[in-house]
């Protein structure tokens, strides 16, 4: 029996993702991935990137046991450490602080805007407690801006969102850059990605 997922998203912008993870990462350390969902970027940006431990998490135990095959499947068992258990809410998060001293940068794909306000809220405020002075979390998905949608693509998307549960939806980048200054967190610089995506970066 084969417990991986796949997810056709990820296929599409597991590269241009990867381009900006090069220019950003730091050269070794942990990567802590939160909400990944099937593995599939966790076992590319392991690979990618052999000199970082690249962190996997996801409060979802299919997830988790995708993770865990894709591990398995990619050979990197040994190489790459299993998923991590996290769900954003529950606060704090119980990462040792032998885990917190060598976590260098927090990377959330595709999950504000399939989860609840206070999700995003509660990323910003364990990423203070968690990030040093000058790291990085970077956010990637669809976003407004001042608003406004990007796209018409997304407006569409916002709405099919929103219909599936009144408490998801597209997120305004002027919110979550006010969540971030609250938290110590500053929007550093916002990167166009294709299919009307953002890749937005925050520094402590």
């Amino acid at each position: 029996m084969d417990d991986r997922f796949f997810f056709p998203a990820t296929l599409r912008n597991r590269a241009p993702i990867g381009d900006v993870l090069m220019k950003i990462l730091p050269k070794n350390g942990i990567v802590l991935e939160i909400a990944s969902g099937s593995g599939e970027h966790g076992i590319t940006f392991q690979k990618k990137f052999p000199n970082i431990c690249w962190q996997t998490s996801d409060p979802d135990p299919s997830c988790r046991k995708s993770i865990k095959a894709w591990i398995d499947h990619e050979g990197l068992s040994g190489k790459m450490p299993m998923p991590l258990d996290l769900d954003v809410l529950k606060r704090p998060w119980q990462l040792s602080s032998e885990f917190k001293s060598s976590l260098r940068a927090i990377i959330c794909i595709n999950m504000i805007h399939i989860s609840p306000w206070c999700c995003t809220k509660a990323l910003f405020q364990e990423a203070e407690t968690c990030l040093e002075k000058d790291q990085l979390l970077m956010l990637y998905g669809p976003f407004k801006i001042s608003g406004e949608h990007i796209s018409a693509s997304n407006y569409n998307f916002d709405k099919t969102l929103r219909s599936q549960n009144s408490l998801w939806g597209v997120r305004d980048l002027d919110d979550i850059s006010e969540i971030a200054k609250t938290h110590k967190l500053e929007m550093v610089e916002k990167i166009i990605m294709p299919a009307n995506n953002l890749s937005v970066i925050f520094q402590r």
